[in-house]
């Protein structure tokens, strides 16, 4: 009877380790199979990191294909702190060439985070500069790609065009009513570093980035360029406070060309004015029709009398 109570309890602990043994068996299996993916990305995402590489905005050009809207390459600079082996000394030498406070660049090569972009100073950085801070050849500190806007006939059409900010956004006029188009995907470069963001010895994996879509307008540049002279004359000549032409063809009804006083410079819209920048006056003002309306009354009298 003792000796049977033993084989009992035997077989039951054995039958347990059994079912405990399948149940660990069929979790690896299923870790394996069916979350391998799930947790492959949460791997990568732990010991992998993106350098961002900015997408070329899309272009926007006249009728005739005209360029009215492009982008010039620029570079900005990133720090990964935990690569970075001096800080001080980093901070204090960047710094003096940026020419930016020391502990504000310090804080930035030494904040708790994967990268750090160094913001403004940092942001479209001249060749000769870029030049001086590659050849620090420091480890942590990059130098990338960014896309800066640039309209070409500055003033020209600048209303109706618009303008972005320093991070590619469309803020006015038809760069921000189509951003969503304009606005392509950005790339990146994807290295692999350990748990004190070490760079490891691997392959890079380059993302490319993807432009934005191109905007083909109505505008013909040949007569926008003709009535923003007049617009000048006009100006000069009657010493107006406002001014404002709009072209448009009237059996489709689209507009050949449109351009206010006073205007601005798309590509530094900083120095101007709120007032300025976002009244584009064809749209915005309200005037009172006046003599536009008398070509319009005969025809109403000519129909009255029959």
């Amino acid at each position: 009877m003792f000796f049977s109570e033993i084989h009992e309890r035997i077989r039951f602990v054995f039958l347990v380790c059994i079912i405990i043994l399948l149940a660990i068996i069929i979790k690896v299996f299923y870790i394996q199979v069916f979350s391998y993916q799930k947790l492959n990305t949460l791997a990568e995402n732990l010991w992998s990191r993106k350098l961002p590489i900015k997408a070329d905005r899309g272009l926007i050009v006249d009728r005739n294909g005209e360029v009215l809207a492009t982008n010039v390459t620029t570079v900005s600079l990133v720090v990964v702190p935990g690569q970075i082996k001096n800080p001080e000394e980093v901070a204090k030498n960047l710094s003096q060439i940026l020419n930016t406070d020391y502990k504000d660049m310090l804080s930035h090569v030494t904040k708790s985070t994967s990268i750090e972009r160094i913001h403004p100073e940092g942001r479209g950085l001249s060749y000769d500069i870029a030049e001086k801070i590659n050849n620090l050849e420091y480890d942590g500190v990059y130098l990338l790609k960014e896309s800066k806007r640039y309209y070409p006939y500055e003033t020209v059409l600048s209303h109706v065009l618009g303008y972005v900010g320093i991070d590619n956004q469309g803020l006015s006029g038809l760069e921000l009513s189509y951003d969503n188009y304009l606005t392509g995907a950005d790339g990146a470069i994807k290295y692999f570093s350990d748990g004190k963001g070490n760079k490891l010895e691997l392959t890079e994996i380059y993302e490319a980035p993807t432009s934005g879509i191109t905007l083909k307008l109505t505008i013909d540049m040949r007569l926008q360029l003709a009535i923003e002279n007049e617009l000048d004359n006009a100006m000069s000549k009657y010493n107006a406070e406002r001014a404002l032409i709009m072209a448009m063809d009237p059996k489709t009804g689209q507009i050949l060309a449109m351009a206010s006083r006073p205007t601005f410079n798309s590509n530094e819209y900083q120095k101007y004015s709120t007032e300025i920048i976002n009244r584009n006056l064809p749209i915005w003002m309200t005037y009172e029709p006046g003599s536009t309306f008398k070509i319009v009354t005969p025809f109403f009298k000519h129909n009255i009398l029959l």
